[in-house]
């Protein structure tokens, strides 16, 4: 049960990863710190009052950062590997008690699997977003972002199981919403003027 539980908090904190890379990592760090999780060995570090400082740090630079007009769209060029990682990592430290091969085997299906579907689904939602309303609406779904972060991390660490029931909806969620982006996009540069057409219908 306790394999099961500590599985359910790393899919729930990857899936936190796929909205913003440090709140989970922040959210793990303090969560270790104080006792209320225990790290892998590997680990141990994550939860050191200097890891705390420094993850906290980053999430705030993150979040600010997502409110920066262009900057977003910057960061999602990189925020999917780095996404992945922080899946792998934050599904690693938290199993414990198996053996390396199926748990970095977990680590990299699960964790970064996770991380990486969500991410791409907020990728995809911030370009299309970009695409139609020229950003202005990108700071409502970076707070949305921020949202569901933050109430991921929280829950994986207080509620695995209920975390591990929002992260599958997450996943059905962002299979959708790449879908309906892309649907959308593609209809967007299909609306665009042919130059040739358009000289044609002028001559």
């Amino acid at each position: 049960m306790e394999i099961f539980l500590s599985i359910c908090i790393g899919i729930g904190l990857s899936a936190a990863c796929g909205f913003r890379v440090f709140v989970p990592l922040f959210c793990l760090s303090i969560a270790a710190h104080f006792g209320h999780l225990n790290l892998s060995p590997a680990f141990a570090w994550m939860a050191s009052f200097p890891a705390m400082i420094a993850f906290g740090v980053a999430t705030v630079a993150e979040i600010a950062a997502y409110y920066i007009p262009w900057v977003d769209n910057l960061l999602d060029t990189i925020a999917v590997p780095m996404a992945a990682v922080a899946g792998i990592v934050v599904t690693a430290s938290v199993i414990t008690d198996i053996d390396p091969l199926w748990k970095w085997t977990l680590a990299v299906i699960a964790g970064g699997g996770v991380a990486t579907t969500t991410q791409l689904a907020t990728t995809k939602a911030r370009v299309t977003s970009s695409a139609t309303t020229g950003g202005l609406a990108n700071p409502v779904l970076a707070t949305i972002e921020n949202v569901f972060s933050t109430v991921l991390s929280v829950v994986s660490v207080i509620w695995p199981i209920v975390a591990l029931v929002l992260a599958i909806l997450v996943l059905i969620a962002s299979g959708l919403l790449i879908f309906l982006a892309a649907r959308m996009l593609l209809k967007i540069f299909r609306r665009k003027p042919n130059t040739d057409d358009v000289v044609a219908a002028n001559s």
